[in-house]
């Protein structure tokens, strides 16, 4: 039997089929994607994280800390506020101590028995890390003119009382050409003096990626691996992991698999080598920390 398919017909079967195979093509992008291997650092691999999901007050997570690299006990902050939230990575609910109603804090470190924080104008505050017990902080201090005018995100410190702050867009740089660090002391009072300043060659971030093109240099966040003493710094913007010498020389550049990290904006180790990141949500998906374990040389 034969018969003829009207024009309507032809083009609703068209369509149908025009649907399924744009379906199938997706799909089969989505698996390449999924299969994509990041180079990594050695002794980590940047493709097999453990993934702690953030509860609800921490959906805007930006920097990390432990103390003394104690993993048991993460220390974190949000966009919005000026809280210190405690968890333990993988629990549902994090306890919070507020020392400024509201503010854009970007970073977090702990020292001396000290917390400090970065606010992304330059800002420093610290405050007795024995304070954070869930009530209210009130003997926190401000240091506002302490760093030139810009942006800042990065913040680490080492238990030999060193705090280090990041440009990721200062008036003294141009961003395809340097990035200023600061390095300031803090006494066991919290009090905060200026030591030293330190700068990424901007450029031998592009000769390691072999790019054509500048590359505006904004990082977001850095620490320092305990054994090997490389700098890791993340750039959230460029979705890279740059990796420096003590001297903050580049050594390595990785790029970042965007599927793993939507918004890389804190790092920290654990006092066993691990490597944490976190990440901020959004309105759909949560705030996340990515831990990945150390394995060796």
């Amino acid at each position: 039997m034969s018969f003829k398919l009207i024009p309507t017909e032809i083009s609703k079967r068209i369509k149908h089929i025009s649907m399924a195979m744009g379906a199938c093509a997706i799909f089969a992008l989505l698996s390449c994607v999924a299969k994509v291997n990041y180079e990594s650092p050695q002794g980590y691999d940047l493709n097999k994280p453990k993934k702690f999901f953030m509860p609800d007050n921490l959906e805007e997570i930006s920097g990390i800390a432990f103390n003394k690299g104690d993993a048991s006990k993460l220390y974190t902050e949000e966009d919005e506020n000026g809280r210190v939230y405690v968890m333990k990575p993988g629990e549902k609910e994090a306890k919070f101590s507020t020392f400024k109603e509201t503010g854009d804090f970007e970073d977090i470190a702990i020292a001396n028995g000290q917390i400090i924080m970065l606010q992304s104008k330059g800002r420093l505050y610290t405050f007795p890390l024995n304070e954070v017990n869930g009530q209210k902080i009130t003997n926190a201090q401000e240091f506002k003119d302490i760093l030139p005018k810009g942006e800042y995100e990065g913040l680490y410190a080492n238990e030999q009382g060193q705090v280090y702050v990041m440009c990721k867009h200062c008036d003294i740089d141009k961003t395809s050409k340097q990035t200023t660090g600061f390095i300031f002391n803090l006494a066991n009072d919290g009090k905060l003096a200026i030591a030293d300043t330190f700068k990424i060659n901007v450029k031998h971030i592009t000769q390691q990626l072999n790019s054509k093109e500048k590359v505006n240099f904004h990082p977001s966040a850095l620490a320092q691996n305990p054994r090997s003493k490389q700098w890791y710094v993340l750039s959230s913007v460029n979705k890279l992991l740059v990796i420096l010498n003590e001297n903050f020389k580049v050594m390595q550049v990785f790029k970042l698999n965007p599927g793993v990290f939507p918004q890389p904006e804190g790092i920290a180790f654990d006092s066993q080598n691990n490597l944490y990141i976190s990440n901020e949500g959004d309105k759909i998906d949560p705030g996340t920390v990515l831990k990945f374990n150390y394995l060796g040389k």
